[in-house]
């Protein structure tokens, strides 16, 4: 038996160009502190996390699962208490047949806002698929979505330093106002992720206007990225998806909602009907694959985060404009890539897909993914299909052709899909000249 080095089973294992390797270890050196700091970030979150376990008495019960309704689940109950634990609220929704981030997005908005409210957006237009729920690219046919339901709708851009502009949402706000909201992570948008400081201005400015304003926050991708949450900071609700950061990868579906307890409830009328509520909900014995995967997510964020920082110094080396900026501080777990071609966009997914352990061999083509107003190449290649929090990229075949690259259950997976990306690009002759 050969026991190779981890470079030389790369390079006589995968084929791996030895060059490639030089460039990635390099990279990795710049980020020697960077990845300390973000160690630290994870021990904190990991001890939340246990504390929230203990405070509530998880015990083997809480892992089985009852039948038809779901009334009196111990195990959901149990779910829900350690998720307002770890986000700092009064209450929570976690429940397997909240389908995406959106969904459990589009359920928290049409909770909390009437016909006559106002949704504002304070950080620019939202992510596609939300979009499409406010009724912004409608045909005119009643599909539901908030404009139809005579919901009224502005958004504030960001300021030229891709940031919230405090004084553009102040004088934005009006008596008909309901909900401010803001998405913390970059989208398919090309900008940072919001950071927690910005998010606690706005809060405070918000609540300072009127307290009886809400402000909700789009969490996804940001989970775990800090010690603290927007809740922490003063947010009255957040949502965000099981299938990534909080479900560490174990999680098979759903989506969670957090905040004030009297705007769970209403969200609980929209996710089931009035009159029900919270109180009903099958789990399909998905309880303990959600709280073993919250027990992990620390960890797995850890390893994500790093791979990002990773991938956001090899391409910035390399030429190509990054975002967030290499050595940036980070607000979520994506690296934004701009390639400007769409021949290198869908090469790079491609190559990513090409290192996942699953559906390695397939290759993905862009795509109508519904929901979305141009087409989408999305390698994902995961245990869980579409969970972003698992080694994956994507973009939308727009200008300037930006992909999007995310997960890794384990830093060594994340640095070998940029390892192999970086490859790819090379042997296609995709790489500017150096």
């Amino acid at each position: 038996m050969v026991n190779y080095k981890y470079k030389d089973y790369l390079i006589n294992e995968f084929d791996i160009d030895p060059q490639v390797l030089e460039i990635t270890e390099k990279a990795e050196k710049q980020l020697t502190d960077r990845f300390a700091e973000l160690d630290d970030i994870c021990a904190v979150c990991q001890m939340k996390v246990l504390k929230a376990f203990q405070d509530n008495h998880i015990n083997a019960t809480h892992f089985d699962w009852n039948t038809g309704y779901g009334y009196d689940d111990p195990g959901r109950a149990a779910v829900e208490k350690v998720y307002a634990s770890v986000f700092n609220t009064e209450a929570a929704l976690v429940r397997p047949n909240i389908v995406n981030g959106t969904h459990a997005i589009a359920a928290t908005l049409f909770g909390i806002l009437r016909p006559g409210d106002e949704l504002l957006e304070a950080t620019g237009a939202p992510y596609d698929t939300l979009e499409t729920v406010i009724g912004k690219y409608s045909d005119g046919d009643f599909k539901g979505t908030l404009l139809d339901y005579g919901i009224l709708y502005n958004e504030v851009p960001l300021n030229p330093d891709l940031d919230v502009d405090l004084e553009a949402i102040k004088a934005a706000i009006t008596d008909k106002t309901k909900v401010v909201a803001m998405q913390r992570s970059t989208g398919y948008d090309w900008r940072p992720a919001i950071s927690l400081e910005s998010i606690r201005k706005v809060t405070e400015m918000v609540h300072e206007i009127d307290p009886s304003i809400i402000v909700m926050l789009d969490n996804c991708y940001g989970e775990f990225v800090d010690t603290v949450e927007p809740t922490d900071l003063g947010a009255d609700i957040m949502a965000g998806s099981l299938i990534k950061n909080p479900g560490g990868g174990l999680a098979l579906s759903g989506g969670y909602i957090v905040g004030r307890e009297d705007l769970i409830e209403k969200v609980s009328y929209r996710l089931t009907c009035p009159g029900i509520g919270a109180e009903c909900g099958l789990t399909f014995g998905q309880n303990r694959h959600v709280l073993q995967g919250l027990f992990l997510a620390p960890k797995v964020v850890n390893a994500a985060v790093k791979g990002a920082m990773l991938a956001g110094v090899v391409y910035d080396e390399l030429g190509f404009e990054v975002m967030p900026p290499a050595m940036a501080p980070r607000g979520d777990i994506i690296q934004a890539i701009k390639f400007l071609d769409p021949d290198r966009t869908v090469a790079f997914c491609q190559a990513i897909q090409s290192a996942a352990p699953v559906d390695s061999y397939v290759s993905p083509v862009p795509w109508d993914m519904p929901g979305y107003q141009d087409q989408v190449v999305m390698a994902a290649g995961a245990f869980v299909q579409g969970s972003s929090i698992e080694l994956s990229a994507d973009g939308p075949l727009r200008e300037p052709y930006i992909a999007y690259f995310q997960g890794g259950l384990t830093y060594e997976h994340s640095r070998f899909g940029i390892i192999k990306s970086l490859d790819t690009l090379t042997k296609q002759g995709l790489l500017p000249d150096r």
